[in-house]
């Protein structure tokens, strides 16, 4: 438990704040495009087809206990907190659902077996989705970062509507806020 506290209880003020690099400015009114993300369900989800509001909420990597982060994670800004940021949606979920969220998904680059992983030890009650091939991180062109040779997506969360997108928060910090942000936003925009 000691490894799992270590991934919980981070002290934003020791890390580097993320900056607006433009990255997401693209995404607001784009139309998702028509493709299946394995989900630890067990379904593959096709965002572009649920109708109604979907939250989908993105992040670079999970820390597994007794896994070490990769070197220098802790000086990339907005890199950590994966952990925090799922456990705040799962902590809202059912609030999220009764301001209008369909939907609720986390989303990484993350093979299916470590989004099964994370989504078991963590007790989600919503599916995590798998873009290891890049399929929708390209096709977005989402904001993302190379560590240690694997392409990982910034932390962003979008508001789907109907298959498009309707609003974007990024960049995303402190990680564990990003979750009430989403819902205020939720109830200050009824569907």
């Amino acid at each position: 438990m000691a490894g799992d506290r270590a991934l919980h209880d981070v002290d934003w003020s020791t890390l580097p704040v993320p900056e607006d690099d433009g990255a997401a400015r693209h995404l607001p009114g784009r139309a998702l495009p028509d493709l299946e993300l394995a989900a630890t369900s067990g379904a593959a989800i096709n965002l572009a087809r649920l109708a109604g509001r979907t939250v989908v909420f993105a992040y670079p990597m999970t820390g597994t206990p007794g896994r070490a982060l990769p070197d220098g994670w802790d000086a990339i800004p907005g890199a950590r907190g994966c952990t925090p940021h799922a456990c705040a949606f799962r902590d809202l979920h059912q609030d999220l659902s009764r301001a209008g969220a369909a939907f609720v998904f986390g989303f990484s680059t993350h093979t299916e077996s470590e989004q099964r992983e994370a989504a078991g030890r963590l007790h989600l009650p919503f599916a995590l989705l798998s873009d290891a091939s890049l399929s929708l991180t390209r096709a977005l062109d989402l904001p993302a970062m190379e560590v240690g040779g694997k392409t990982m997506i910034k932390r962003l969360a979008l508001i789907v509507r109907d298959g498009a997108i309707e609003h974007v928060f990024y960049p995303v910090f402190p990680p564990d806020r990003n979750a009430g942000d989403v819902l205020a936003w939720l109830k200050a925009h009824p569907a």
